[in-house]
């Protein structure tokens, strides 16, 4: 998969509806899930991370827990892609941690004179994935409630009320923890990252 900017899904008329698709819970209606939503969460992934390949095992990673849990959990209104966009964010947090625990672990490795493959130099010549990962850390520093709405909306690509629904709160705090997000990703941001708020 590559990175898209299309945030819609579109689902044919005679579609069934995700919440019958979700408590029928077999492999054929959750497959049908899968076919509609991958792509949705792999861009999402993808926003929230900045790494092709990561995006591809967080989107597995998604999938994989939303077929363990799918007895558990039922589905609000009629789309299941609210709730595979949260355990997304919840699954890239958790790596964006293991990663950072392993790189200051590598730090206190004492460092050898390796020859640099040249697959190294290229993906560290990737400008789009360096400024996209400076307004993910700057995502990641926002208080948790308006992390999750920047999650949800700007990355996510939700409207303010499937976010509120999956976030559980009402629509105007959603549009308000967007509004402080803003402010404060303007000022954090240098002027050479991407104009997205």
């Amino acid at each position: 998969m590559r990175p898209s900017r299309e945030g819609t899904v579109t689902v044919p008329d005679d579609a069934p509806p995700d919440a019958e698709l979700w408590a029928r819970g077999d492999e054929r209606a959750f497959g049908e899930l899968y076919d509609r939503y991958a792509e949705a969460v792999w861009n999402h992934a993808y926003r929230l991370t900045a790494s092709w390949s990561t995006a591809e095992d967080l989107t597995s990673a998604t999938f994989l827990t939303a077929w363990r849990r799918r007895a558990q959990m039922t589905l609000v209104r009629d789309s299941a892609l609210p709730w595979l966009f949260t355990v997304a964010g919840n699954l890239a947090r958790s790596e964006y941690r293991r990663r950072a625990r392993f790189s200051r672990l590598l730090h206190r490795v004492p460092r050898h004179d390796v020859e640099r493959d040249h697959a190294d130099e290229v993906a560290s010549s990737v400008d789009v994935e360096n400024r996209l990962r400076q307004v993910l850390e700057a995502v990641e520093r926002l208080p948790r409630a308006e992390r999750e709405a920047v999650e949800l909306v700007l990355l996510g690509e939700l409207t303010t009320a499937e976010a509120a629904q999956a976030l559980g709160v009402a629509e105007v705090s959603v549009r308000s923890r967007i509004s402080r997000a803003r402010t404060r990703l303007r000022k954090q941001l240098t002027d050479d990252t991407p104009e997205v708020w």
